[in-house]
């Protein structure tokens, strides 16, 4: 596949990726418009009372675009009178309809709403796992299909003035895609282009894209390859992008890993909306997608001005670690292939030194002032000559006080400095004075740190926004978590609750989260329904999946292996078949940690 190596016009400094304007009835989405905020009521769309209300709720908490599932045609024919009570309410806000399987739900939900979100990997395919050689000749009579089940749909969203969003799901490839590209971000671009290639044989360009997933790495690299790819198809491809970390969780993870998939592509200037997917109540994810918008919309400038571009010292388009000399500070190893460690201050450290003993997995390991790491500023040609020539690896940051963005200040230093030269990362180049709001502190920590370890650049970090000492080691262990760089707990891949969930998501997550919270690198998913594909849980080892109402299906892996159990008993038999994959201890007795 002819892909560029570059996604935006420069990784060391910010530009807002220019597209088209598509409208969402009177809401802009890309030109000039700013980033905006969306999210989803969880009503039964039955309900009416209860859809309007919610949507109520979410409109006067400052969301822009409210989306509503439609799984069936019945469900799509009630939101005529959902948007009408909505309309009667004084409310303008867009309303989308969510669809999955049923084409015949979206021709009937494009009548009554202002935008229709398509999945392609679901549309107009039912899975089925098959492994199959598609010839080319088969391969056309499989689009052929999927043009007769999805230009109807075109058709109408362009005679009714309709948007739309193509929105590729990770967890729901086709079979199609999957034996021909396989479960990639490669095959999550072009299941979306197929479907986008339709919309623009019958002129209709009023559509956005989305590539989501549970897992930042991968949701990172699908934006990047999409927004490449687009380059490459021409100027008038230039289309909004809808950014999303689906299933992100709940709570500080949940956070953590939305600002990491989202921050990191709003750096680079890719993403017109934005959706913080949490397993809260909908309102709850709101302030957090401002928060992510808000220095972007305010026109972040463009810091300390670099006038070399240096080429990539890594592929942005696949992971894989920075390759450094391993070094021994303070009795840890770090670089090369270690352990990425955890940094804190030494006024930091003395707060906690009463208490070491009891912090558990969020204990800090070196002190930066007696790490004797350099810094430098990546831009002294003559500093980083110095440390080029020196005969040994040498621990490197940012120097403080520099007038650049640290995402861009610390990529510009791993392209500068050899590859044997380890880097402590920083999130903030000037740390605040006094005490932090802790989102304020969270968001940001996220998406600098975040970012640059799924770039693979990094081999220590440190924590400086939040200037709690507790809490910053335990934002510092939690981003390490969300980036898949170091697994220290079970980690959970939990959906954010629609009107297809078949169980209350939120108390079920916690009471799985009170049942296995220790068994440390564990991965489970819980998913109120599979509508997004078994795909969605390809990292986890273990899957509590909504079957039916009242009924839990368990997974390993991808693969459903326990069928419709009762709700009352699903925990119970989760922690039965951990026990039988050798995953499960017993929960150790001590003392409560004290972060």
């Amino acid at each position: 596949m002819n892909v560029p190596s570059r996604y935006c016009p420069s990784l060391l400094s910010y530009s807002r990726r220019p597209t088209r304007e598509v409208l969402v009835g009177r809401v802009g989405i890309g030109g000039t418009n700013p980033i905006r905020v969306q999210s989803m009521i969880t009503s039964d769309t039955r309900d009416t009372p209860a859809c309007v209300k919610q949507v109520l709720d979410l409109d006067a908490a400052g969301c822009e675009i409210v989306r509503i599932t439609a799984q069936t045609k019945v469900y799509a024919a009630n939101l005529e009178n959902i948007v009408r009570e909505v309309r009667a309410a004084g409310c303008q806000v867009p309303i989308v309809a969510d669809i999955h399987f049923k084409p015949d739900a979206a021709l009937e939900a494009a009548k009554w709403v202002e935008k229709v979100r398509v999945n392609p990997g679901n549309y107009a395919d039912k899975k089925k796992f098959e492994v199959r050689e598609y010839t080319d000749a088969e391969y056309e009579e499989e689009l052929e299909r999927i043009r007769e089940e999805f230009v109807p749909l075109v058709k109408l969203c362009k005679d009714l003035g309709r948007a739309m969003r193509i929105g590729t799901n990770h967890g729901s490839l086709s079979d199609r895609i999957m034996n021909r590209f396989g479960d990639t971000p490669h095959g999550m671009v072009e299941s979306a282009l197929e479907f986008a290639r339709l919309a623009r044989e019958e002129n209709y360009h009023n559509f956005v894209f989305s590539m989501k997933a549970s897992n930042p790495k991968v949701m990172i690299e699908a934006y990047r390859l999409l927004v490449a790819r687009l380059d490459l198809e021409g100027a008038d491809w230039n289309y909004p992008i809808h950014l999303g970390v689906t299933e992100a969780g709940d709570g500080e993870d949940g956070r953590i890993k939305s600002a990491i998939g989202i921050g990191s592509l709003l750096s680079d200037g890719i993403g017109d909306t934005i959706r913080v997917s949490l397993t809260e109540d909908a309102v709850y994810e709101i302030p957090v997608a401002q928060a992510l918008a808000e220095p972007f919309n305010a026109g972040i400038p463009t810091r300390g001005d670099v006038t070399t571009e240096y080429v990539p010292s890594y592929d942005p388009f696949s992971y894989e670690r920075r390759k450094t000399d391993v070094l021994t500070v303070e009795g840890h190893e770090l670089g090369g292939d270690r352990t990425v460690r955890v940094f804190t201050t030494q006024e930091n450290w003395n707060a906690l030194a009463h208490k070491i003993h009891k912090l558990g997995d969020f204990k800090p390991e070196i002190v930066v002032e007696k790490s004797g790491v350099l810094e430098i500023d990546p831009r002294d040609e003559a500093a980083v000559a110095a440390l080029n020539h020196s005969p040994v690896a040498q621990l490197v940051t940012v120097k403080d006080g520099l007038d650049l963005e640290p995402i861009h200040a610390f990529r510009q230093l791993a392209f500068v400095i050899d590859a044997r030269h380890p880097i402590l990362l920083k999130d903030t180049l000037t740390p605040p004075q006094g005490d932090t709001d802790f989102l304020q502190a969270l968001l940001p920590a996220a998406r600098v740190i975040g970012s640059l370890l799924c770039d693979g650049i990094g081999d220590a970090i440190l924590v400086r926004g939040e200037t709690a000492p507790g809490q910053s080691l335990r934002l510092a262990y939690n981003i390490l978590q969300a980036a898949g760089t170091r697994i220290f707990k079970t980690d959970y891949v939990a959906c954010p609750s629609c009107g297809r969930t078949l169980f209350n998501l939120q108390s079920t997550t916690q009471k799985i989260r009170a049942a296995t919270g220790h068994l440390k690198g564990v991965r489970i998913a819980v998913m109120g329904c599979i509508v997004n594909g078994p795909g969605e849980m390809a990292d986890a080892d273990f899957g509590y999946v909504g079957g039916a109402p009242g009924k839990i299906n368990l997974y390993v892996g991808k693969t459903p292996v326990k069928f419709n159990i009762p709700e009352a008993e699903a925990v119970e038999r989760l922690i039965d078949l951990i026990q039988e994959h050798g995953k499960w201890i017993d929960a150790p007795a001590g003392e409560p940690v004290e972060v």
